[in-house]
């Protein structure tokens, strides 16, 4: 039986190149959980005194809102333009919401609007996060 050995440069090269592939992937995860930190720190802000993220308040709850149609949360009562509104929570619906929400579904019950663009941006990266199946584990 022959035996074939990988020369000690091209070794310490693979093993160079897993070591930098691992630590990629750790310092991008830690970037996206430090890039929705803001997110988290302006949702808390302007978006719980009527919302949460696991239960209905005066609003419904919002931890799985993206990609969720909309007016289709348990066990909320929505307003009947919302409830037949039938369009999926994306990043353009939920800053077109977030911008003016009589303008994207009038005649709703929430009167509400964050006007900077860098802040709506922030809320929606946060609840995207949020809603995609790894954020499960954090």
């Amino acid at each position: 039986m022959m035996h074939s050995r990988i020369p000690a440069p091209f070794a310490l090269s693979a093993s160079a190149l897993l070591l930098s592939v691992v630590l990629s992937a750790l310092a991008a995860s830690s970037s996206a959980f430090q890039d929705t930190a803001r997110g988290k720190q302006l949702f808390e802000k302007r978006c719980t005194g009527c919302h949460s993220l696991d239960r209905n308040k005066e609003g419904p709850r919002l931890g799985g809102v993206y990609g969720r149609t909309a007016g289709t949360a348990p066990d909320f009562h929505y307003s009947d333009a919302l409830r037949n509104a039938h369009f999926t929570w994306d990043e353009q619906r939920l800053d077109q919401w977030l911008t003016d929400t009589q303008a994207l579904v009038d005649d709703n019950n929430m009167d509400f609007h964050v006007p900077n663009a860098e802040e709506r941006s922030e809320i929606i990266r946060y609840l995207k996060m949020l809603s995609t199946p790894q954020s499960a584990s954090r």
